[in-house]
């Protein structure tokens, strides 16, 4: 029996949430509600496709148009808001054999790519996937490139003291040196969401570098998202902010997505090494699993994350168009 992929229906989006609460690979931004979100705040034409064997949900794949001077271009997740990852999310694929999982998988991507290609002809496509896709094939096979990208995660399913020896000596002293009653750590609201945001904008801005997420987007993600939840950590000196550190939650894992920049305030407090371990330690309170230090491709950066003892996971960026149509990549913001 072939795989039939469509948009979703509204019987379709009705159970959207439920099919990717179901899939390994299903995020936050996956969610109906933030998709519907990354629509309103890229200028993209959102297209949720939905593929079914039978009766049966086989996957999902949300991809964004945007045309400009009528050429179209398709993007998952939307360029210029800093979505870490999105991509093709799959569903009833794991008691499968090897053989039987490859063919369902490759029928459904074949199925949305063609959808794509007939009905929206784009001259370049962009996908970053979830970490739970561990095959670029499909992809590579309907004339995308494949780059395989990095992250860390630290495993959080364990005894908060062993999590604590595992960390390298620097970040151990950080944080058990530190003087409890110098700083607070709490989870805030809008207006601390508000604070990290600007403080990464002005920190990238003195460094030369754009950033245009649009603040309204992080705070109508935090608003409208159905099961995930933004946290924004904050760390305070004499109730003063000092830094902070937006967290993405979805299912048994939370990711480091903004925040965590150099502060420019002049307190003696390890500031990010402080915010880290909260959420860490928050999380496995609450019996998350994983810490999604999102991204691990540039070298300075990867100094401070992997004092933690994460593990190394692999992403792909996919990449289709002609090497001319390449350059309207300079759309699509990194997140790295």
């Amino acid at each position: 029996m072939s795989i039939d992929v469509r948009v979703a229906t509204d019987e379709d989006r009705e159970r959207w949430n439920e099919f990717v609460e179901r899939s390994p690979q299903g995020t936050l931004c996956h969610e109906l509600e933030a998709l519907e979100v990354q629509a309103d705040h890229s200028g993209a034409a959102l297209h949720p496709l939905i593929g079914f064997k039978g009766q049966e949900p086989v996957g999902l794949f949300p991809v964004f148009e945007l045309r400009k001077r009528f050429v179209a271009t398709v993007f998952s997740p939307p360029p210029h808001i800093r979505v870490p990852y999105l991509g093709p999310a799959f569903l009833n694929m794991g008691k499968l054999k090897q053989r039987k999982r490859e063919r369902r998988r490759q029928r459904f991507m074949d199925g949305c790519l063609d959808w794509i290609r007939t009905e929206l002809s784009p001259r370049y496509a962009h996908v970053r996937t979830s970490t739970g896709v561990a095959d670029s094939r499909p992809f590579k096979w309907n004339e995308f490139d494949a780059t395989p990208e990095y992250t860390y995660a630290v495993d959080l399913a364990r005894e908060r003291d062993e999590l604590l020896l595992s960390f390298s000596s620097d970040a151990r002293s950080n944080i058990t040196n530190a003087d409890e009653d110098a700083y607070e750590v709490s989870v805030g609201g809008l207006e601390e969401i508000r604070l990290i945001h600007e403080q990464v904008k002005n920190r990238y801005e003195s460094q030369g570098i754009g950033f245009d997420v649009p603040v309204e987007f992080v705070l109508d993600l935090a608003e409208r998202t159905a099961n995930g939840h933004v946290r924004p950590y904050v760390l305070r000196v004499d109730g003063s902010f000092v830094g902070g550190i937006l967290a993405l939650e979805y299912g048994d894992t939370t990711g480091r997505w903004m925040g965590g920049v150099r502060t420019d305030a002049d307190v003696d407090v390890p500031t990010n090494d402080l915010l880290d371990w909260a959420i860490m330690t928050d999380a496995r309170d609450r019996e998350l699993e994983t810490y999604d230090l999102v991204g691990a491709d540039t070298r300075r950066i990867n100094r401070y994350k992997a004092k933690f003892n994460p593990d190394l996971e692999t992403y792909y960026s996919l990449e289709y168009g002609s090497w001319g149509m390449r350059t309207v990549a300079s759309l699509y913001d990194s997140v790295k």
